[in-house]
């Protein structure tokens, strides 16, 4: 079935990749970028670039009526992380309230993920102070989404250290919830994209932080 799914931060590399894989499975995206003019080649046939703010909630109900899905693949570095992030979840929640989009999937960072039982990365003491800062607005944002009611069914997607617009696609992927994945911590773009996708046409995982990262080898879909 033909979605229709609109996708906040599209003009970025993972928000390309994901309209892209969208488009591919024949789905309809609206594209929200800050500056369309900027975005022009976004546009297709099933492809709209609309101007759009994610912490903004009036404008995410505005945009994100008659949508299946939303994914926020959003990140601004000119202001702090954790003002960015609590906003812009503070504005879904409120603005896919008001539309009627139940489904919300958004990006988070491999830093919040644990290694040991209630150990993340973030907390290691060697852990450089900036990153822990910058790691810490997708804690608000996580903590935020957990309190959100059951009318959004929400999902943080967390790729490994190494998001690699140069890594080789393999076509698949491998989940953990919550917990660093063993093996190589890679993953392109594209493979990202196919998980995303794969968790909007099918939802399987709800409220959770799911880890993503490159398949094996030979090897192809999600786990």
């Amino acid at each position: 079935m033909n979605n229709d799914i609109i996708i906040f931060g599209a003009g970025g590399r993972v928000g390309r990749a994901a309209v892209a894989e969208a488009v591919s499975r024949g789905h309809r995206v609206t594209a929200v970028v800050r500056d369309p003019v900027k975005h022009r080649d976004l546009g297709g046939e099933r492809v709209t670039v609309v101007r759009g703010d994610v912490t903004d909630p009036h404008a995410v109900a505005a945009l994100a009526v008659g949508h299946d899905a939303a994914l926020n693949a959003s990140v601004r570095l000119d202001i702090g992380s954790e003002e960015f992030f609590a906003a812009a979840a503070s504005a879904l929640i409120t603005g896919l309230g008001e539309a009627g989009v139940r489904r919300l999937l958004t990006l988070g960072i491999a830093t919040t993920l644990e290694t040991s039982p209630g150990i993340r990365i973030m907390d290691g003491p060697e852990f450089p102070e900036a990153w822990r800062a910058f790691a810490q607005g997708h804690v608000a944002e996580y903590e935020l989404l957990s309190q959100a009611g059951p009318e959004l069914d929400w999902l943080m997607v967390v790729p490994p250290l190494d998001l690699n617009a140069d890594a080789e696609p393999t076509g698949g992927y491998r989940t953990a919830i919550g917990t660093v994945l063993d093996g190589p911590g890679r993953i392109s773009h594209a493979d990202l994209a196919i998980a995303v996708l794969d968790e909007i046409e099918t939802p399987r995982h709800s409220r959770v932080q799911l880890a993503v990262t490159a398949a094996a080898p030979h090897s192809s879909g999600g786990a």
